[in-house]
């Protein structure tokens, strides 16, 4: 096997985690899999990943639910990176609630771009800068709607909820006879969160 290592990135070894995980479930991913996917030793992932296994879960969770640029992923991104979008995020001039929508939209996406990995989203809440400016993007459009800062908080919590709901209940569903094809299940997210979104609002 290989002992070139050049090249090997905290990204390459989550990406290739997601295509083992996608193919052989959770309970198939296995450090020794893993190098053998990227044609290394065992342990060069820990010279990435030092406390094993559940560092490296961790670290799925936050690139799963934190969408990026193609080619590149928010875990990894630049401080620069980081702030240009922030800062095209707070010079958006659409209504808040379609600036909500899309976000939705883009977050609900990238979780069924890796449903394999949804388990591991029960246990953990990430805590990077791409989830930082999230939250910093929910509150500026919850706060535009007239949300009072108490419920703003709340407010955010309910949606990530609807999105990943809608997410896991699509997933399950995927096998059944009647379930929606891909634009049925979109327009029955774009109601449902329509709904969502006029509730939080009126509060």
């Amino acid at each position: 096997m290989s002992r070139n290592y050049a090249g090997l990135s905290r990204e390459r070894i989550i990406v290739e985690a997601l295509h083992i995980i996608a193919g052989r479930g959770l309970g198939g991913l296995s450090m020794r899999r893993l190098g053998d996917a990227l044609e290394v030793e065992a342990m060069a992932i820990y010279h990435h990943f030092p406390l094993g296994k559940e560092q490296l879960f961790n670290a799925i969770a936050a690139y799963v639910t934190a969408p990026a640029a193609a080619g590149s992923s928010d875990t990894e991104a630049s401080e620069e990176e980081q702030e240009e979008r922030s800062g095209a995020e707070e010079t958006d001039t659409r209504p808040w609630d379609e600036r909500l929508t899309d976000w939705a939209d883009t977050y609900r996406d990238r979780l069924l771009e890796f449903s394999g990995a949804l388990s591991l989203l029960v246990h953990r809440a990430p805590h990077t800068p791409a989830d930082d400016a999230a939250r910093a993007l929910l509150h500026r459009a919850f706060t535009e709607a007239g949300l009072p800062e108490e419920g703003v908080g709340i407010a955010a919590d309910a949606l990530y909820s609807y999105c990943l709901g809608s997410a896991i209940h699509q997933v399950r569903h995927e096998g059944d006879e009647d379930a929606p094809g891909p634009q049925e299940s979109r327009e029955r997210f774009h109601a449902g969160l329509r709904a969502l979104l006029r509730g939080l609002a009126a509060n």
